[in-house]
């Protein structure tokens, strides 16, 4: 039987609360024909009346997006189990992000009614788990309503659009912090600083028959026991309970345009996205991943289900949950090696059970070429490899300290924003530091989400004394940021403020010279160096593009003198080793 047809059976099991919701309290979503989904501002009136009507529920703003309209986060706390004594921080904590991409609104629906019903008693509310939404995070995106963008996705009839008011991908945008979006997203992460995040979407890629994919912190980058217990406990545990109750699970589905049958791996999510962010502070996330070519109704209900169910068992396991990640916060230490960079290990890989569709390749109507077909006539579950095994490619000693001169402004902004501890100097000091020159680097030549990527970077390492001014920042390494300190301010990180363009004023020199001037200056310069002038016949043997160009040659020899600029391609952040 297709296991489209096998879950509808399930329906009435998972949906509860219905009956004893009052008119006032019915969504949108619910009061349609199961293809709409709730429009911005009856969201927001939504949760606002659930906080009228219940105590434990509350919704405030947070910050302002670029639309110009705030954040909102609702928090609903456990009833009855405070005492006197206690606070949130007794508590796990679950953030729900939906909405990042409007038009996968699925999210938005399902946490709506399922705040409502542990509200109402419709479920039984969690006993020792705080949770956190943000009803809707991309508020430009979701104003931006439209019925044509989603050009895979099969409903709802309207939605939102995945640009932000400036046309940013906010799922791109969590070390850059382009916009205020992202900018309020730091306030709340970093306030209610959650042991487990969640963040809803929608899939794009192959056709099969799950209706939920879901797609964890790559969990070797997690590390750790935490790391552990997420593939080898929580994982499993979460898929197993979700096909009990008639909503089966895989890994999301990383294939384009090919079919999956013969395996896939696990998507790896670097710092740009959330889930990659919030691992930075060790964090356990995963993002659920609906398939888009199922019926709306029946994505919002597995949503539903599989958020349900991820309460439920983090609430029982919150006092181990809450220890892991603590733990977590003193794995590394100053002096280790952390990685900055990953590669999937080819050989290792897992059989799993896929609940595919058969394809075939078939000549396209269109262009009259072969092209991809599913047929769900033809369902079939099979063992496929699947890998998710990552092995560092790159490491850097953790130091113990990074100083910072004041005028990178930007930079401090972001550090401050996510709550990295730092003291100002006092007076001018003179340091013993390790310095890093831009040896080489690459960039996209394609806008990349606003910016021209740095693609590779090449460092040239020494140790220097440097004066720093008073009033630049000393930024100790033992701290709760410190994963967020290396990924941004070692340049060769994955997603590092370097690659994002952030120090690119150091990658042009400010002074020249004229040619006919230097001609002479740097016959004398060889003149007085036998070495240099060794090394300059050396590099033109060799070269052959530098031997035929008479500027390069003069470029080259103008570097190797005293009229050399120091900032050309220093990079300005300095570690205390």
């Amino acid at each position: 039987m297709d296991l489209i047809k096998k879950v509808s059976c399930s329906f009435l099991i998972i949906w509860t609360g219905l009956s004893s919701a009052d008119n006032h309290l019915i969504t949108p979503f619910e009061q349609g024909n199961g293809n709409q989904t709730a429009e911005y501002q009856q969201v927001i009136d939504f949760y606002q009346q659930l906080a009228i009507r219940f105590n434990n529920i509350s919704i405030e703003t947070v910050g302002m997006t670029d639309i110009g309209l705030p954040l909102h986060k609702v928090t609903l706390k456990p009833e009855n189990t405070y005492n006197e004594n206690e606070t949130d921080s007794d508590h796990l904590t679950l953030l729900i992000n939906n909405g990042i991409h409007p038009g996968e609104p699925d999210g938005i629906d399902a946490t709506m009614m399922l705040f409502r019903d542990f509200a109402d008693g419709s479920l039984k509310a969690p006993k020792n788990t705080v949770l956190v939404t943000i009803p809707v995070y991309n508020v430009g995106g979701a104003l931006n309503r439209n019925t044509s963008t989603r050009t895979n996705q099969n409903g709802p009839e309207s939605y939102g659009f995945r640009g932000n008011a400036r046309n940013y991908d906010l799922n791109r945008d969590f070390i850059k912090a382009d916009t205020l979006n992202t900018r309020a997203f730091m306030t709340i992460f970093h306030t209610v600083d959650p042991d487990v995040f969640v963040d809803n979407h929608v899939s794009n890629g192959a056709d099969y028959q799950y209706t939920l994919t879901h797609l964890m912190t790559q969990h070797n980058k997690l590390g750790g026991e935490i790391g552990d217990y997420l593939k080898q406990t929580f994982q499993p545990k979460l898929e197993k309970n979700l096909a009990v109750n008639g909503w089966p699970m895989t890994p999301y589905v990383n294939v384009f345009n090919r079919p999956p049958d013969e395996g896939f791996s696990q998507f790896f999510d670097s710092p740009r996205y959330s889930t990659g962010y919030t691992n930075l502070f060790n964090t356990l996330g995963m993002m659920l991943e609906t398939h888009m070519l199922k019926p709306y109704k029946q994505r919002v209900r597995g949503t539903y289900a599989f958020l349900k169910a991820v309460v439920e068992q983090v609430d029982q396991d919150s006092i181990n949950i809450k220890k892991l990640r603590q733990q977590a916060f003193n794995r590394f230490q100053i002096g280790q090696d952390y990685p900055l960079k990953w590669q999937l290990v080819d050989d290792e890989f897992t059989m799993i059970d896929f609940l595919g569709y058969e394809s075939q390749i078939i000549k396209s109507e269109v262009t009259g070429l072969k092209r991809l077909k599913y047929n769900r006539e033809k369902p079939f579950k099979k063992k496929i490899p699947y890998q998710d095994i990552y092995e560092p490619t790159l490491t850097v000693t953790i130091p113990k300290a990074y100083v910072i001169p004041q005028g990178w402004h930007d930079v401090i902004d972001l550090l401050e924003l996510n709550r990295i501890e730092m003291r100002r100097l006092e007076k001018d000091t003179l340091l013993t530091v390790e310095s890093y020159k831009i040896y080489d680097y690459s960039t996209n030549e394609d806008v990349y989400e606003g910016h021209y990527f740095h693609d590779t970077v090449q460092l040239k390492k020494s140790v220097q004394q440097v004066q720093f001014r008073a009033g630049d920042y000393y930024i100790p390494s033992h701290q709760k940021g410190l994963r967020y300190l290396l990924e941004t301010l070692e340049p060769e990180a994955m997603d590092s403020f370097f690659r994002w363009n952030f120090f690119d004023s150091i990658l042009s020199q400010k002074e020249g010279f004229s040619p006919y001037v230097w001609e002479d200056k740097a016959a004398k310069l060889l003149s007085d160096n036998p070495d240099l002038k060794l090394q300059f016949e050396d590099k033109k043997r060799s070269d052959e593009d530098f031997a035929k160009n008479a500027y390069l040659q003069l470029k080259w020899l103008h570097q190797h003198s005293e009229h050399r600029e120091t900032a050309y391609r220093q990079y300005p952040v300095y570690r205390l080793n």
